[in-house]
Order: C-alpha cells, then sequence, then structure tokens
C-alpha cells in the first residue's frame, strides 16, 4: 500500500503556508495538512478563488494574496505573516507559455514565478521559519528538471526561449534549491528540515491553464479529460509532497516509484546529474540572490 496521508500526524498549534493551494495538488496539500490540526494559509494569486477552495476544507484555514511573479507582492505577504511559520509548502507553478514572457520584475516567467518567486519566499520567511520549533520547507520539482541542464543560471532568455525546456531549467532550479537549503542549514547548525518532491503526471487543471499548455484549445479541453481517464488526480499527485512535507528525511527528494515515475507508491525520486551538481546549486544561489535582490540570510 505504501505511505499515504492518513499517517500523518496530528499537527494542531502548526502553522502551514501552502502556494497556489487554490487548486490542483495544492487545493490537496492544505486540505490534508487544515484536516489534520494545522492552521493553513492559502497563499494564491487569485483570491476569490481560494475563498471557493477553502469553502470545501475543514480546520483552520485562511487566504491571502501572493503573486509569486512579482516581488513586491512577495515581500508584501511576507510581511503580512505575523506568527512562525513550521512549513513553507513551495508548491505553485506556471508551466510552458507558448511565448516568451516577463515578470513584472523582468525575468523570465516561468523562472521568475516557479524558481526566483519560491526563493525570495523562503528567504524573507526565514525568520518566521526559524521561529518554529521545526521548521520545514518543501518545494515542489518535477520529472521534467531532467530537461535542464547548467544553462538554468541563465535564467531563461528570451533569444533561446522553448517552452519545454524553460519549464524544465525553472524545475531543475526547485531542485536545486532545495537540496542546497538543507546543506546550508546543516551547515549553519540551523533545526531546520528542507525537502522537495514531485507529483509524477498528476490530471490536474495545470495542462489547462490558459497561460500555459492550454493555450492551445485542444491541449486544454481534451488533454484533462484523457488523463483522467489513465493518471492519479490532485490528491494522488500531492501525496510525494505531502510525505516531503511531513515525514521525509531532511534532504531527501521524493515521488512515485511507477514506471517513469509517473505513478505509483510514494520513495525516493531519481535526480538528473546536473540536480546533483553542489557547485551548480550554489552559483544559482548567488544567481537568484542578485536577480532578486534579496541576501538569503543562511550563508553557504
Amino acid at each position: 500500500m505504501g505511505w499515504n496521508p492518513r499517517q500523518i500526524g496530528d499537527l494542531s498549534g502548526r502553522t502551514a503556508v501552502v502556494t497556489g493551494a487554490n487548486s490542483g495538488i495544492g487545493r490537496h496539500e492544505a486540505a490534508q495538512l487544515a484536516e489534520h490540526g494545522a492552521r493553513v494559509v492559502l497563499a494564491v494569486r487569485d483570491v476569490d478563488s481560494g475563498r471557493a477552495a477553502a469553502e470545501g476544507m475543514k480546520g483552520d484555514v485562511r487566504i491571502a494574496h501572493l503573486d509569486l511573479a512579482s516581488l513586491a507582492s512577495v515581500r508584501a505577504f511576507a510581511d503580512g505573516i505575523e506568527e512562525p511559520v513550521d512549513l513553507l509548502v513551495n508548491n505553485a507553478g506556471l508551466m510552458e507559455p507558448p511565448r516568451y514572457r516577463e515578470t513584472v520584475d523582468g525575468h523570465e516567467l516561468q523562472f521568475g514565478t516557479n524558481h526566483l518567486g519560491h526563493f525570495a519566499l523562503t528567504a524573507l520567511l526565514l525568520p518566521r521559519l526559524l521561529q518554529a520549533a521545526a521548521p520545514r520547507v518543501t518545494t515542489v520539482s518535477s520529472i521534467a528538471h531532467f530537461r535542464g541542464n547548467d544553462a538554468v543560471l541563465e535564467g531563461n532568455p528570451p533569444q533561446t526561449y522553448v517552452p519545454g525546456t524553460a519549464y524544465g531549467q525553472s524545475k531543475l532550479a526547485n531542485l536545486l534549491f532545495a537540496l542546497e537549503l538543507q546543506r546550508r542549514a546543516d551547515r549553519a547548525g540551523l533545526a531546520l528540515t528542507s525537502t522537495a518532491a514531485h507529483p509524477g503526471v498528476a490530471s490536474t487543471g495545470l495542462v489547462a491553464d490558459p497561460d500555459g499548455l492550454g493555450h492551445n484549445p485542444v491541449v486544454r479541453h481534451v488533454l484533462p479529460i484523457l488523463m483522467r481517464v489513465v493518471l492519479p488526480g490532485g490528491a494522488g499527485g500531492a501525496r510525494p509532497v505531502l510525505y516531503a512535507a511531513t515525514d521525509a528525511a531532511p534532504g531527501t527528494y521524493t515521488g512515485p516509484k511507477g514506471p517513469g515515475e509517473v505513478r505509483g507508491p510514494v520513495g525516493e525520486a531519481k535526480q538528473s546529474r546536473f540536480a546533483r551538481d553542489e557547485s551548480l546549486a550554489a552559483r544559482l544561489w548567488s544567481v537568484s540572490e542578485e536577480l532578486t535582490g534579496i541576501p538569503f540570510p543562511v550563508e553557504g
């Protein structure tokens, strides 16, 4: 049977922040954490859809606006958190916009949203995380990180933009960040656990997002139907992330263990050689500090 969310312990008295918690696997992650007693902050770009998602959840849930494509929004969100944060789930993501687009700060949209936004959020929330007894940060990557390489340091420039490759680079950045955060926490002697996870391939609204793959009407209307027939839904995709967020050992990467890591029981996920490159991770960390203008308060 393997691990399942029923094995999550009592989270009463703990605060969890989940980005992109209004839909897809993020909504299932937030619902499970709340059901097990956590106070959950749904960090969402669309507050109305966040409220709709919260109505179907049991427990202590609140909604806060967060646009990861805007560093000003990330700062405002972090400034609004006034309590210790026991768990941060860097879950939100954008997948494969057909044309090159930028965040309000001038970064390629996928790299800026999926990686830089979460890098900045984690840095700005670190003081609140370190106020908790046993803080955890879980960052969601993807099997698409295998498309990435050391050009991740370039941040997906417009002259080489290919939607799927750019997505893969952003997901490699997520994994490099999560693993490097654990190394730096260990060197600093911080009681912080950083983990990473990927959902496999889940049937969620991400593939129908008109800002991503769903720009194609056929993809937007037909692919979700086909995926629901053969792939797990948001609850199945959330399982590896919930394990990483609550039970997994520090510095681990979790995913489905079935063929191709598309679906299956929770277990250790495979990492590309670039994901295992500690020098690349350290250089990405420096690049991310420079691009966000936010010095991360955990030294290398």
